[in-house]
């Protein structure tokens, strides 16, 4: 928790997300911890996180580091360079941490040639661009900073750097106001040639400037039927370009699934570092003070920036692994006959009735065993239709 005095302590997580605040202008729809700033207080940054990687020593390289925010592009090519020069140092890493995979998200205004370079060179081998959408008056009611040439720009600079793993954002189910067309984004979006894509239903987040603008009455939400139109629009055009959806919100071309973001739908350990980063061992999850200003200063007295943790006791682990493992192509094991297996959330018999709503498909067998030539269970998946209604069958369980 905050206040304790900072300890150096082995982590074995194979997954570091690093939260960097930063961002120009808060976007119409966030509710993240975000530090609003003009000129990015890099050295402040760096040397707070700096403080903050001292006290752990990592047990081997880690696998994935996934740099988020904010808008950690911000930070420039140095300042990227930097930060994962901190980590090599407590990982025994040497270019990139020594990890397989290092994400950065991006804002397209950012990606100028230099700093594409500096990235890749500092270890950066998987570049996230914040697209959102091409249309002008879209990006210009989410208070984005960036038009559509300055994505297509981007990604150009990206590719041009030497960049062979690019995903791109988008946003769907906008307010009926805007009239966007989805078509055309995605259109757009293809032309591009990126290798994953990531959509976003827009959501309503209490205290964001999208909640005002409701209750005020000078927007409407999108109805439920068009979220689910232009969430399933997307399967069919990303499948026919080649795209497969290996998660709920993720669709990507062969080979370049995110690594980072698997390992937490996996349930494996990650270690968070930053403001208001999470980090999770299995058995307990922590977070850090969510405010740049408290979390620097935590680290520069000698405390920790803990700001809290829960246990999880095994009802609530089970229930977690279904859930993240029906965001994902791969489903979950569901034990044959009546009752639910030892650690499953999910019965024969509820499984059954999603499958004959749509929502479900039985996909195989695990290999059996010699010891248990039968399997014992079988692999369910959640259908594009299920997939819309994650939330609220999880609920029922």
């Amino acid at each position: 928790m905050a206040g304790e005095t900072l300890r150096a302590r082995l982590v074995t997580a194979h997954h570091i997300y690093v939260h960097v605040p930063f961002c120009a202008r808060r976007c119409t729809y966030c509710d993240f911890s975000i530090a609003v700033r003009r000129r990015v207080p890099v050295d402040a940054y760096l040397d707070a996180l700096a403080r903050e990687v001292s006290r752990i020593d990592l047990a081997d390289p880690p696998k994935t580091i996934y740099l988020g925010g904010g808008t950690p592009s911000r930070l420039g090519g140095a300042g990227i360079a930097r930060l994962l020069g901190l980590l090599g140092k407590r990982g025994g890493g040497g270019r990139g941490a020594g990890a397989e995979e290092v994400t950065l998200e991006a804002n397209p205004e950012d990606v100028a040639p230099a700093a594409a370079r500096a990235w890749l060179a500092a270890g950066v081998n998987r570049l996230s661009l914040g697209a959102q959408s091409f249309e002008p008056r879209v990006l210009a009611w989410m208070h984005r900073t960036h038009d559509a040439d300055a994505i297509a720009a981007a990604v150009a600079h990206a590719r041009s750097a030497g960049f062979t793993n690019l995903s791109l954002d988008l946003i769907f189910a906008l307010p009926d106001s805007l009239e966007r067309d989805w078509d055309a984004d995605l259109s757009r979006s293809l032309a591009l040639q990126p290798d994953h894509i990531s959509l976003y239903g827009l959501t309503v987040e209490p205290g964001t400037a999208l909640a005002r603008q409701l209750a005020r009455g000078e927007a409407r939400g999108a109805p439920e039927e068009r979220y689910e139109e232009e969430y399933l629009r997307a399967h069919e055009v990303l499948s026919a370009a080649g795209f497969r959806f290996y998660e709920v919100s993720n669709a990507a071309r062969p080979d370049h699934e995110a690594r980072h973001n698997a390992a937490y739908w996996r349930g494996v350990p990650y270690h968070g570092l930053g403001p208001s980063a999470h980090s999770y061992d299995g058995a307990s999850r922590w977070w850090n003070e969510p405010a740049f200003a408290r979390w620097a200063r935590l680290l520069a007295d000698g405390q920790s920036p803990v700001a809290g943790r829960e246990w999880l006791d095994e009802p609530q682990r089970a229930l977690e692994r279904a859930y993240l493992g029906l965001r994902t192509v791969d489903g979950i094991e569901v034990a044959r006959g009546e009752g639910r297996g030892a650690g499953q959330a999910v019965d024969a018999v509820t499984a059954d009735r999603w499958v004959r709503a749509g929502w479900a498909e039985w996909k195989r067998d695990p290999p059996p065993s010699p010891l248990a030539p039968r399997p014992s269970s079988r692999c369910l998946a959640l259908t594009p239709r299920g997939w819309l209604r994650l939330d609220e069958l999880v609920a029922a369980i």
